[in-house]
């Protein structure tokens, strides 16, 4: 039995709406400052997210029984029973007793305007959870993957990790944005592998004032989304190669490619298969989720998986997945 995977970040859900007519017909530009007005939605979707649960359920959906690390409120219930079906551990889950799960609320015009709020709720106590005791019940971990979050829970998780000796994977993401040179320099340095996309990597080389070599000097490994053109993965060497997207892509809808990347990759790393393998992998389970509607709404079996590999990367490479994805 392999390693054990704890994936920390962000647990939510998104709550999505429809009005079909315009907010601009409704709306009275030099009474902005009384601004009050109300619109009937036609639809409600209420869908799962949260980088960390979006990760634990595609390593889930490929055999391996991911930790869920992160803060939730007691409305969590049924996410829990949802995640627990598909093979997710999710006994550390704090659970605040007096916030709601982050959440994100959405409503889309015809034109596609939007207004939006996000509650991070109890993401804001992800910061009081500590590594050790999950450790200590769930054995010492291949990875602690720490992933977009309340800024201060994953300079915890880093600091435990570096202090313990836990090999860590930094995935700032969607926290790039909004954290400073210095954060970002904290939560990279030392990592095994540094996850981002190819528009997050020059992020990363401006706010920390790191040239591309630098940051990768700081890492083992970084691999770098780049988008329909796949993915390039180099070492710290310098030693760099690319990976094509999976192919026959019929593309639908893109939030949470990257997530279900990251999953893929890391299920064939814990597999024992090599960096390429972890790549192509990573790449397939990404095509699943881009042609679905939903961050964990895509289905496969484990032979129509395995064809996919085959189809994108080749009789060998498909091979070496079948052995590991039952």
């Amino acid at each position: 039995m392999s390693a054990p995977l704890l994936v920390a970040g962000s647990i939510a859900t998104d709550h999505l709406m429809s009005f079909h007519g315009k907010f601009a017909d409704s709306l009275v530009v030099e009474q902005l400052d009384k601004l009050s007005v109300s619109f009937l939605v036609q639809d409600l979707e209420i869908r799962r997210g949260g980088v960390a649960p979006n990760m634990c359920f595609g390593l889930g959906r490929l055999g391996l029984r991911p930790v869920l690390v992160g803060a939730a409120g007691e409305d969590f219930a049924d996410y829990r029973s949802w995640l627990e079906r598909h093979g997710v551990d999710c006994d550390a889950v704090h659970i605040s007793e007096t916030l709601h799960t982050a959440r994100f609320v959405c409503t889309t015009d015809s034109t596609m305007a939007q207004f939006a709020s996000f509650y991070p709720g109890a993401m804001s106590e992800a910061r009081q959870i500590e590594l050790a005791p999950i450790v200590a019940r769930v054995g010492e971990p291949a990875y602690v993957l720490i992933g977009a979050d309340d800024p201060d829970a994953m300079k915890r998780h880093t600091h435990e990790c570096r202090q313990r000796g836990y090999r860590f994977i930094a995935d700032c993401s969607q926290q790039l944005a909004f954290s400073d040179g210095e954060l970002i320099r904290d939560l990279i340095e030392g990592a095994a592998i540094l996850f981002s996309n190819e528009y997050e990597s020059h992020m990363i080389e401006q706010k920390t004032g790191w040239s591309a070599d630098e940051v990768l000097s700081k890492v083992e490994l970084q691999v770098t989304t780049l988008g329909k053109d796949g993915v390039r993965v180099t070492r710290r060497d310098g030693a760099s190669f690319e990976v094509p997207a999976a192919r026959d892509v019929a593309a639908l809808e893109p939030t949470g490619v990257g997530d279900a990347f990251r999953a893929g990759f890391l299920a064939a790393l814990a597999w024992g298969l090599s960096d390429e393998r972890a790549a192509q992998v990573g790449c397939v389970l990404a095509a699943y989720v881009v042609e679905t509607v939903g961050t964990q709404e895509y289905d496969f079996t484990p032979a129509e998986f395995v064809a996919r590999v085959e189809d994108s990367y080749g009789a060998e490479a498909s091979a070496e997945v079948a052995a590991h994805v039952h």
